[in-house]
């Protein structure tokens, strides 16, 4: 064999990366892996589209199952994104024999099971660390590092938008609304940010992560999803007070007979590493029984990151290729009927420490009124804060509460609502030892 023949389905950000990087290190990689990675075929939409790479228009189809159905193809990679046509188009090319590598983290949150199963049928490849932090090496980590270890708990910042929005947030005091444009205009952010900014990306990646962790299938109808975008300048300044950071936590975590997996706003202690993470950078934390806690940081999306990772998945399987090693071990390192379902926590079970920020009336009998609510569903008071007192206006009365049961607050929250005190909806965020 004097060439490893790679097709890709997809050219945009990430594509344009792969064409690139192949271009520029081509020889580097040959070395590597002691044969010639040749892209041999690529899908578009456009065949006439403006592209951040370059390629021979010979080499362009609009048919993305003439790759997958190709005998000149030995890898084809998956860069289009989104469950359909891709799950199509994956399990077309495992049922080919094709070894696959995918960045579509949306795909394995949603389809994973069907095709960790097929390629384990087809006896063939699956790489798939690019659907996950970008350049991190999370997924090798969890599937080889750790392998000998017990992961109890896997959380951490999973999308560059929404830490970017947030650090900038920290740093300049400024609105949501107004960073989030800024973001958009540099390029961070899309046009829809809805994915970033409230937490479905983060979720689709959480549980990716926790299925590879645990063992487990995970429907990611029971992942736990809230976002950013209620977060105000008052809550940032409210947890620099109280010693914490927000950030967009993604978190999944083993109990005794079942995990969390959630995403959502929460304060960190200033001083832990996590809460330090700022910019687009992400980090993943992998809790560990016997090696205790791991932290792995890095830049998690873009051209550059996401086409490394996805490279990097090429040139592994590209070398068991040439040693005859390709497609000998399961795609997730155990075999899929050796994982057991482990049902997902429902949230109201969940335990936590909350702050509460209130925004009421400046008159006597509205604390205790709320105090009492929080009383009678088992909800203790840690520390309170009150700020602002401007004549007939109203003013915000921050909380902290002891660890308390998820369901009982929101019954809590519900009548106070009920008492018509409130002039603006609760801020409610969770309050996380990050590890």
């Amino acid at each position: 064999m004097d060439s490893i023949k790679i097709g890709m389905i997809g050219f945009g950000t990430v594509g344009a990366g792969v064409v690139n990087l192949l271009q520029d290190r081509g020889d580097s990689l040959a070395e590597r892996v002691g044969v010639k990675l040749e892209l041999v075929r690529v899908s578009v939409r456009d065949i006439n589209a403006k592209r951040d790479a370059r390629v021979d228009p010979l080499m362009l189809t609009t048919d993305p199952y003439e790759i997958a159905n190709s005998d000149n193809v030995d890898i084809v990679i998956e860069v289009m994104g989104g469950e359909e046509p891709a799950i199509g188009l994956a399990l077309q090319s495992l049922k080919n024999g094709k070894h696959l590598v995918t960045a579509n983290k949306l795909l394995l949150a949603m389809r994973g099971e069907q095709v960790y199963q097929a390629a384990e049928d087809a006896g063939v490849e699956l790489g798939f660390e690019g659907a996950v932090a970008g350049a991190i090496p999370i997924i090798r980590s969890i599937k080889n590092a750790f392998a000998a270890d017990r992961i109890s708990q896997v959380q951490g910042i999973v999308n560059g938008t929404g830490n970017y929005i947030l650090s900038r947030m920290t740093d300049e005091g400024k609105a949501f609304d107004e960073i989030l444009k800024d973001a958009q205009a540099l390029g961070y952010a899309e046009a829809d940010p809805t994915f970033d900014v409230e937490g479905i990306d983060s979720a689709h990646k959480i549980a990716i992560l926790g299925s590879l962790g645990f063992e487990t299938p995970i429907d990611f109808g029971d992942v736990y999803t809230e976002g950013i975008s209620a977060i105000t300048p008052e809550d940032i300044d409210m947890a620099r007070e109280f010693g914490y950071r927000i950030k967009l936590l993604a978190i999944a975590k083993r109990n005794t007979d079942s995990i969390d997996v959630r995403v959502h706003p929460a304060m960190i202690p200033a001083d832990n590493l996590i809460a330090n993470v700022n910019g687009a950078l992400n980090s993943v934390e992998v809790v560990c029984d016997v090696s205790g806690t791991s932290m792995l940081v890095g830049p998690g999306a873009g051209s550059g990151p996401t086409a490394s990772a996805v490279m990097g998945d090429v040139v592994d399987i590209s070398r068991k290729i040439i040693n005859g090693a390709a497609g000998k071990t399961p795609p997730l390192s155990v075999p899929c009927k050796s994982r057991t379902k482990i049902p997902v926590r429902p949230m109201d079970e969940v335990m936590s420490e909350y702050y509460l920020r209130f925004t009421v009336p400046d008159r006597t009998g509205v604390l205790s009124m709320i105090a009492s609510a929080l009383g009678r569903h088992k909800i203790s008071i840690s520390s309170m804060i009150q700020r602002g007192r401007m004549e007939n206006e109203p003013v915000s009365v921050v909380l902290t509460t002891h660890m308390a049961k998820e369901a009982n607050l929101k019954k809590a929250l519900g009548e106070i609502d009920d008492m018509n005190v409130c002039a603006a909806e609760t801020m409610a965020i969770r309050m996380v030892g990050a590890g």
